[in-house]
């Protein structure tokens, strides 16, 4: 959150797509690193695409320990933007490493309700919420929440330094560090997006009040970037939480957009979105850089400001653990906390979170939904797709019923979540959304790329572009994840939530080639679509509207299916919808069935199977709507797999470490002990 700011980024969405404009991309492939995005129009070398990596084949690497890294524009994005994610890992003794790129200093105010309007201090607001911080984590750590921090300057690349702060407790441990960089320019606008866009920008920190260090620094964008990719080197973190790069088109009324701190014309703060750019970057950086090959890292991006705009997703008890956690943030100035410059950042002490009217406490939303592993059945054994330090990597189930060594695929730098589909002859074909390009001051483009197998359970081809149904640079990063669903007569149909938050879809054909993009219409979408065959065997894609559950055939937009208002992706199976409504913990499915499975997030389903969260954020099976005993073994992050036939159930995501866990009730697994190592191929 940007503090007391109500400055915006100079950004305005690109222009509509027609029809035309958005079958543009339908053709393009990656030939050679020097193209630019392919149908877009943009040959600037400031916008330049680069060729995916290739499918290797050889071994990925495998992390070696469980480390959390969090990279944030503000002081409190963590707060309200990643929990209840973040206590779950932190509950799971992953230690814990959070990078506040700005000082969070904004107007220098600390406002204190219901009082006279204070005098700036800029130096003493950052304190503040430095303060607040240290509170927060103590209190998640179980301590006090003034217990006593180690503080120490660390030395970052370039000679840069930065203020660091270590607590630990019973094995968990929280490292809190502070670049401190200035959130507005000299002519007071909003400085990380200006360092993204203007090359030779340099911006100076901003001290805060009582910090170890004595002096200011100065960041140009290359600066930012290789202090970053320092600091994922030197702490080599498994799972990386950032925020959202790629926010969505929203258009608001001026003193809505100023009221609520957005940047013109997109549903996010400024600085949220130019700091997830450059921890993106620095990511695929890092990943291409690194020696010894690509880390294995997983990374999850948050959604900010877009929780106002979308129906809320936290339950009343997650809601409540996750509110609580903002409470010694903002503290009350008459709190006894030893620091001079202020306790906390007081205007969202107490209640105020779940009074604010923007809501964004009561949600926590990701950029890339859908599930970490793609499974593919294949005989006895199951074939898992997911992505690792940004590259497609695959693993494969081994006699003993657990993953074997992860193999690299390429085809970086991806988002988080891909799409499968298997052909009728048995090969699989893999979708990713790709960061195309990714370059302070100039390219910055995304794109939809396909991975296809030559052989049934042989090696696969290139990676193929398959363009984006927008055509605009700008609404090029605006898609969603992709999914794909192969109907009953050999067609491939690949969809994915476009620009406009509908749905835009391409089709291959049974002999390889594909059609052009072409939008469905219909709409705003949250991300996180299903595709699936209903029992007759008809295409159904299905989103969470804003009113209702949305769908689409392959011929365009159909009217809502009956059912309450969805607070997030739909799971479909057997002709039946399941999913939770807002600030629901129940299931509701929309065959009147009672399901009680009290949880949050969504769910997947498979044949009599429901896979999701409990209150607690440990997953849980129901069969027949019957608990199934047992469970992963292992904090699992968002987007568990799950596959159902005659002979029963099976469930696979990635743990905090980074490595695939693989459930089987029944098959070594109960209630009360774990077969295999937690969290390394279980």
């Amino acid at each position: 959150m940007s503090g007391s700011s109500n400055d915006a980024a100079a950004h305005r969405p690109g222009r509509a797509s027609t029809p035309r404009r958005r079958a543009l991309l339908g053709a393009g492939v990656l030939a050679a690193a020097t193209l630019g995005f392919p149908g877009s129009g943009v040959s600037d070398s400031r916008a330049r695409a680069t060729l995916p990596a290739p499918a290797s084949g050889a071994p990925a690497a495998e992390s070696a320990r469980p480390l959390l890294l969090q990279v944030l524009a503000h002081p409190d994005d963590d707060l309200y933007f990643m929990n209840p994610d973040t206590q779950r890992a932190l509950a799971a003794k992953v230690p814990v490493v959070c990078v506040y790129v700005t000082a969070g200093e904004a107007d220098g105010v600390n406002r204190i309700p219901g009082q006279p309007r204070p005098a700036a201090d800029h130096e003493a607001y950052s304190a503040a919420r430095h303060q607040g911080l240290r509170q927060a984590y103590a209190a998640l750590l179980g301590l006090p929440v003034f217990a006593a921090w180690r503080t120490r300057i660390t030395e970052l690349p370039g000679g840069r330094k930065a203020e660091t702060a270590t607590l630990e407790h019973q094995g968990r441990t929280v490292e809190l560090v502070f670049l401190n960089l200035a959130m507005h320019t000299l002519g007071g606008h909003q400085a990380v997006p200006a360092l993204w866009r203007e090359r030779g920008l340099r911006l100076r920190t901003a001290l805060a009040a009582g910090s170890p260090l004595d002096s200011a620094q100065s960041y140009d964008a290359e600066g930012l970037l290789s202090v970053l990719v320092g600091l994922f080197a030197r702490y080599r973190p498994s799972l990386v939480h950032t925020l959202d790069p790629d926010p969505d088109i929203q258009h608001s009324d001026t003193r809505t957009r100023i009221r609520d701190s957005e940047q013109p014309g997109y549903s996010d703060h400024g600085d949220h979105t130019a700091v997830a750019l450059f921890t993106w970057a620095a990511l695929a950086r890092w990943a291409d850089s690194a020696v010894g090959g690509p880390p294995p890292f997983a990374v999850t991006a948050f959604r900010g400001y877009y929780n106002n705009h979308w129906p809320k997703n936290l339950p009343a008890p997650v809601l409540a653990e996750k509110a609580e956690r903002l409470v010694p943030y903002g503290a009350a100035p008459d709190w006894a906390c030893g620091n001079p410059a202020g306790c906390g950042d007081y205007n969202v002490g107490g209640d105020r979170p779940l009074r604010n009217r923007k809501g964004w406490v009561r949600a926590t939303h990701h950029r890339h939904p859908g599930p970490r592993l793609a499974l593919a059945p294949g005989g006895r054994r199951l074939t898992a797709y997911g992505v690792l330090g940004m590259r497609a990597v695959r693993w494969q189930e081994g006699a003993e019923g657990e993953f074997g060594a992860a193999q690299d695929l390429g085809g970086g730098p991806l988002a988080p979540a891909v799409g499968f589909a298997a052909l009728d002859d048995g090969r699989h074909l893999l979708f990713a959304l790709r960061f195309s390009a990714l370059d302070p001051g100039g390219g910055n483009l995304r794109e939809i790329v396909l991975l296809e197998q030559r052989r049934p359970g042989g090696p696969f081809a290139a990676w193929t572009g398959l363009g984006n149904p927008e055509s605009d640079p700008e609404r090029t990063r605006r898609v969603g994840v992709p999914v794909a669903v192969t109907a009953p007569d050999g067609h491939v149909h690949l969809f994915v939530r476009d620009a406009d938050q509908g749905v835009s879809t391409r089709v291959r054909t049974p002999d390889g080639e594909w059609s052009p993009w072409r939008g469905l219409g219909g709409g705003p979408v949250q991300d996180g679509l299903t595709a699936t065959l209903t029992p007759d065997g008809a295409i159904r894609v299905y989103g969470a509207g804003r009113a209702a559950v949305l769908q689409w055939s392959p011929e365009g937009f159909l009217p809502p299916p009956a059912g309450p208002v969805p607070a997030g992706a739909i799971a479909a199976a057997d002709g039946r919808l399941l999913y939770r409504a807002p600030a629901s913990e129940e299931l509701f499915a929309s065959r009147g069935e009672r399901l009680h499975f009290p949880g949050y997030g969504p769910v997947a389903a498979e044949g009599p199977y429901v896979l999701g969260r409990d209150l607690g954020g440990a997953l849980r099976m129901l069969r027949d709507g019957q608990p199934v005993p047992g469970g992963p073994g292992t904090a699992a992050l968002d987007g568990a797999a799950l596959v159902a036939d005659g002979k029963g159930a099976a469930a696979a995501g990635l743990g905090p470490d980074a490595r695939p866990w693989l459930w089987r009730p029944g098959r070594g697994w109960d209630s009360a002990g774990i077969s295999g190592a937690v969290g390394t191929a279980t």
